[in-house]
């Protein structure tokens, strides 16, 4: 048995046991809850009923960031769906020739759109799977189709050092919840350094021979007429919106309702005040690094992608069609946001941080952080929500050591997007659009974050801040 056919065995062993055994995001979020519950009481002054009334205080403290985290997921994703998008991809789909070539290319496409926006890189990532996939096809190629798709998801093991960072974001957004303890921290402190920047390349040098090394040979490759058939009939990935989301039939008379919403004009007057607006703003702020915060970010890509589908119908389906997949933000934050009120109240993050500390030193700090973050991500498989619930012990920790926040961030956001590659919460756009199974990619990512292991080590440690 060759190496690379052992990876797929033991990635097919570990997709079966991870299908039988981890429970859906929601329900890690309600363990989660019970853990903390049950830890408030047992470790902290605060009884069975205060924990429940601190749950209760903290239940609804996170709505904003919330809202910003799913107006990031939408915003990327009608982005990503654009025609003008769609078109370079397709074209850039029929450069590869072998297995090898085809998913290294999927993955240097889906960590470039990573980098810079977590939510534009998940739906790039999915349809340039499908777009390699069937352009191979159609030259009578076999390419790999379940490792195209795991390529296309390693867009999330660089999104949290790159501009759309959820923790940096917020923490460069004033009034955050931790603002009293690490201040407002600016991304040229967080992921505008050369520590973030050092990371994001060992990332991208890292996880693209991985996956062309991985890629089976065409003997042995299942395409995607295996998986997904009707994708071959040359349908997209998402059905085009021809009629810019009315209903009237081509010969029925169109209401002035029907052309405002098919008018390119509106699309463009709202989207050129909007932009004038960001310009403006980064002009006077002295820069995108001193004053980009999440606010300024969601409403730079809703101008654009009102550029991109050109009328507010177009524009519309799109955004209907993508939250979808912000169901679990929406459901699941205020859960998030409970932990952080059981942990933060009962006094329960004191004790996490005095752990932290007993244990850390400045030099060790960012690798210990990335661990936590790690670990945390799989019971709360969302940046946001997850730095909502330990970002002030983090922070706390770090300001008691010496370590710029800045860098405490960056290292909790390693820890976080390393194993998005174990839990395939994030991948459900995906595995929706190229219509595989969680257990069909699973093998492969696995075997990426267990490379990024030492390289995440020794580069938290050695890279300079």
């Amino acid at each position: 048995m060759s190496t690379r056919q052992r990876v797929q065995s033991f990635g097919r062993s570990m997709a079966d046991w991870s299908e039988r055994w981890v429970p859906s995001p929601f329900l890690f979020a309600v363990i989660l809850t019970l853990i903390a519950y049950v830890a408030a009481i047992a470790l902290t002054p605060d009884g069975p009923y205060q924990n429940i009334q601190n749950w209760y205080d903290g239940f609804w403290t996170l709505l904003t960031f919330a809202m910003q985290m799913v107006l990031i997921l939408v915003t990327g994703y009608a982005v990503a769906d654009s025609d003008f998008v769609s078109s370079y991809l397709d074209r850039l789909a029929a450069v590869p020739d072998t297995n090898t070539q085809a998913a290294a290319l999927v993955a240097a496409v889906a960590l470039l759109f990573g980098y810079f926006h977590w939510g534009i890189g998940l739906i790039v990532g999915a349809i340039f799977a499908i777009f390699v996939a069937r352009a191979g096809h159609e030259r009578g190629k076999t390419f790999h189709y379940p490792i195209l798709c795991a390529a296309g998801y390693t867009s999330q093991t660089i999104w949290h050092v790159g501009p759309s960072t959820s923790a940096g974001l917020l923490s460069a957004t004033d009034g955050h919840p931790f603002q009293d303890v690490i201040g407002i921290v600016p991304l040229n402190e967080s992921v505008f350094t050369i520590y973030a920047f050092g990371i994001a390349v060992l990332v991208f040098v890292t996880v693209v021979p991985v996956l062309a090394f991985l890629a089976p040979d065409e003997k042995d490759a299942t395409g995607i007429e295996e998986y997904a058939p009707e994708l071959l009939r040359g349908d997209d990935p998402e059905e085009a919106v021809s009629d810019g989301g009315t209903t009237a039939t081509a010969n029925a008379p169109r209401s002035p309702a029907d052309r405002i919403n098919d008018s390119r004009a509106v699309a463009y007057l709202i989207g050129i005040g909007m932009m004038v607006y960001v310009i403006n703003y980064f002009v006077n702020a002295g820069g995108i690094g001193e004053a980009l915060d999440l606010n300024v970010f969601n409403f730079t890509f809703i101008a654009l992608g009102l550029f991109l589908h050109k009328t507010p119908a177009a524009y519309m389906e799109t955004i209907r069609d993508a939250t979808e997949g912000a169901a679990g933000i929406i459901l699941q934050f205020p859960f998030y946001a409970g932990i952080l009120g059981i942990i933060s109240n009962s006094g329960l993050s004191d004790l996490i941080a005095e752990g932290l500390l007993a244990v850390a030193t400045p030099q060790t700090f960012p690798v210990i952080a990335w661990l936590l973050g790690g670990l945390m991500n799989l019971f709360v498989p969302s940046g946001g929500g997850e730095w909502g619930i330990i970002g002030g012990v983090v922070g706390s920790a770090a300001v008691e050591l010496g370590v710029a926040p800045g860098k405490a961030i960056v290292a909790y956001g390693v820890g976080d997007m390393w194993t998005n590659m174990f839990q395939p919460f994030w991948a459900i756009p995906l595995l929706g659009l190229t219509q595989v199974r969680a257990r069909d990619i699973l093998g492969y990512t696995i075997v990426v974050m267990l490379v990024l292991l030492p390289v995440f080590a020794v580069g938290l440690y050695f890279l300079p801040y």
